[in-house]
C-alpha cells in the first residue's frame, strides 16, 4: 500500500515508524513532516491545510490510503475531499469532526446519548456569560465553543478569572471566532486519563489509555500546555476495565452519529475525569493526543495499517489488536520559554546516542535540519521515550536517553509518570 501521513510532530513521527513496519506498506509519504520523520518517509513540502494541494498530491502518487494527524485539516474537510477524489482517508468527516470541532456539539451530544458529563450551559452573549459566571461562582470552567489548537479551556479557581477569560474570548478575540460562543462548564475533580478507540462508523476497538501531562512544571504546576509527557498504562483507568469505559463512552457517542446521519470513522479520543462519582467526560478529540499517540505507538504489537485499513473498511467487527505488555513513557523536551515564547533555533546534538539507549526511542516534534545540524523550530520540540517491563524502567530508559541529548535551549519535566509511581506503578 502506499501511505500518506498528514502532520508534522511528534505524534506523526510515531505514526510513521509504526506504519514503516507494516509489510502491507510499499512506499510512505508525509506532508510536510520533519527532519526525523525523513528517516522513515519521504517527505513533502504541503502544509496540513492545503487540502486541494494534499488531494492533487495523493492523486498524482496513487495514494491507496491517508492517515491525517492534527484535526484542523479534519475539521476543514479533508476526508471529505478525499473520498470524493476515491482515495481512502482515515478520519472522520467534517460533520463528524465537529466532535472536536464544538464544544456544544459535543455537550449536547454527551445529553443525547446519556453519556456521563459535567453541566454546562453555552453562551453567545458576553453579558449573558458574566452573569451566569456572577449566579453560579467559582471554580468553573470557561471553554472557547470552536476550535482553538488545544488552548481555548480556562480552569478558573476565582471569579475574577472567568470573568476575564470571558473578556478574552468573545470581546478581544483571542482565539479568533472560535471564542465568539463559549461553553461554560462545572468543575469537574479528580484525575485525568485519555482513552483512545479506533472507529469505523459502527464498531469501535480499544486502542488504549494514557495519561498526559498539561502544567509546564513538575508537580502540575504552571501554565497549561500542549502536554509535557505521558505514559501508558495507566492505573487509573486499567487496560481490564477498558471494555466497560468504550461501553459508556465511545458506543454510545458512534450510536448517537450514525443516527444523526453523520457516522464516525477514524480515531475518537474520549478526555475523561475521574471523579469520586465515577468516569465523566471532558471533551472528545476526533485524532490521537500527543504526546499519548507515541506511547500508543511503542506498546502496539499488530499491524496499524491493517487496523486502519480495516476501519476505513467496516471491518472492525472482525478484527482485533494485540499490544506488549511493557509499560512505555514519554517525556516531551520543549525549548526554554515554552509555552510563552519558546526560543526557536537552537542547536541540538547527541540524538543518535540518545537513540541508541536500550529501550529508548526519540520522535522529532518541532525541528528543522539546517546544514545538516537539527534545530528546534517550534515549542515541543522532542518526545523521548523509553519502554520497560514496569513503569519505573519505562520512566529511567527515558530520562537516561533524555540526559543523553545535548541541547542547552531545551528543557523538560522531571516527574513524568509521578501519579503512577506514587501508586508502586
Amino acid at each position: 500500500m502506499r501511505v500518506l501521513v498528514v502532520g508534522s510532530g511528534g505524534r506523526e513521527h510515531a505514526l510513521c515508524w509504526a506504519l514503516s513496519a507494516s509489510p502491507l506498506l510499499s512506499k510512505l509519504w508525509c506532508a510536510p513532516g520533519n527532519p526525523g520523520i525523513a528517516a522513515l518517509a519521504e517527505t513533502v513540502p504541503i502544509e496540513v491545510m492545503d487540502v486541494a494541494g494534499l488531494v492533487a498530491f495523493a492523486l498524482a502518487q496513487s495514494v491507496d490510503l491517508v492517515v491525517p494527524g492534527p484535526e484542523a485539516p479534519l475539521v476543514a474537510g479533508l476526508t471529505d475531499a478525499m473520498e470524493e477524489a476515491g482515495i481512502a482517508c482515515c478520519g472522520p468527516s467534517r460533520a463528524a469532526a465537529a466532535m472536536e470541532g464544538s464544544k456544544s456539539f459535543t455537550k449536547e451530544l454527551a445529553d443525547a446519548a446519556a453519556i456521563p458529563t459535567a453541566a454546562w450551559e453555552r453562551f453567545d452573549d458576553a453579558e449573558a456569560a458574566r452573569a451566569f459566571i456572577r449566579r453560579r461562582g467559582a471554580p468553573i470552567v470557561v471553554k472557547a465553543d470552536g476550535l482553538a489548537a488545544g488552548k481555548g479551556v480556562v480552569v478558573a479557581a476565582t471569579e475574577a478569572e472567568a470573568l476575564a477569560a470571558i473578556d478574552a474570548m468573545m470581546q478581544a478575540r483571542s482565539f479568533g471566532e472560535a471564542g465568539a460562543s463559549v461553553v461554560i462548564e462545572e468543575c469537574l475533580e479528580g484525575e485525568e486519563v485519555s482513552l483512545f478507540a479506533l472507529c469505523d462508523g459502527t464498531e469501535a476497538i480499544a486502542l488504549g489509555a494514557a495519561q498526559d501531562h498539561k502544567r509546564v512544571g513538575d508537580g502540575d504546576i504552571g501554565p497549561n500546555t500542549g502536554g509535557m509527557g505521558a505514559y501508558a498504562p495507566t492505573p487509573v483507568l486499567a487496560d481490564a476495565d477498558l471494555a466497560a469505559a468504550m461501553d459508556v463512552f465511545v458506543r454510545p457517542a458512534l450510536a448517537e452519529m450514525a443516527r444523526r446521519g453523520t457516522p464516525f470513522r477514524g480515531i475518537l479520543f474520549a478526555g475523561l475525569m475521574h471523579t469520586a462519582q465515577g468516569f465523566k467526560l471532558i471533551e472528545y478529540n476526533v485524532r490521537f493526543g500527543d504526546p499519548e499517540c507515541q506511547v500508543l505507538m511503542l506498546r502496539l504489537k499488530s499491524d496499524l495499517l491493517a487496523a486502519l485499513l480495516a476501519a476505513c473498511q467496516g471491518e472492525l467487527g472482525h478484527f482485533d489488536l494485540r499490544w506488549h505488555e511493557d509499560a512505555a513513557l514519554a517525556v516531551v523536551m520543549a525549548a526554554r520559554g515554552y509555552p510563552a515564547d519558546p526560543l526557536t533555533g537552537t542547536p541540538i546534538q547527541a540524538l543518535e546516542r540518545a537513540a541508541a539507549v536500550p529501550g529508548a526511542q526519540v520522535f522529532h516534534a518541532g525541528t528543522r535540519a539546517v546544514d545538516g545540524q537539527i534545530l528546534a523550530a517550534g515549542g515541543r520540540v522532542l518526545t523521548v521515550c523509553g519502554s520497560g517491563a514496569r513503569l519505573a524502567e519505562a520512566q529511567r530508559v527515558a530520562y537516561q536517553a533524555v540526559d543523553t541529548i545535548d541541547w542547552p535551549g531545551g528543557f523538560c519535566r522531571r516527574d513524568i509518570g509521578w501519579r503512577a509511581l506514587a501508586r508502586g506503578g
